[in-house]
């Protein structure tokens, strides 16, 4: 009965950052808006958290606004991208997804997410 109970303590902590999700077949990336967890994800201009960073998705009015200014911008979730612009998945590059913001005038700008934050259905 223990070892049941640390495992799924275990898998519920694991879990509790994937706020994402990548279409398998689309393969568009978004968050949806109104989850129940806290969380916040950046995301990177190379595939290392030691690198600038790129964008900011948090459930904090507080991180969103102080990460404002992240050339990408700071979101609660991809429902307010600015119309038309979208985050396209290109694939996997170590603890990392390769992704590609993409404006609505086709400007792409690639940028890394810790694949922990995703998952791809």
């Amino acid at each position: 009965m223990l070892v049941i109970i640390c495992l799924m303590l275990l898998s519920s902590g694991s879990f509790a950052q994937v706020i994402g999700k990548v279409d398998r077949k689309t393969k568009e990336f978004s968050i949806a808006a109104g989850q129940k967890v806290s969380y916040m994800v950046f995301g990177y201009r190379v595939a290392s958290a030691a690198a600038q960073k790129m964008i900011c998705f948090a459930s904090s009015e507080d991180v969103t606004r102080a990460n404002q200014n992240l050339p990408l911008g700071a979101y609660f979730d991809t429902d307010r991208l600015p119309p038309g612009d979208r985050i396209a998945y290109l694939g996997v590059a170590g603890a990392f997804g390769k992704m590609s913001f993409i404006t609505g005038t086709g400007k792409t700008v690639v940028f890394y997410l810790p694949r922990s934050s995703y998952v791809i259905k």
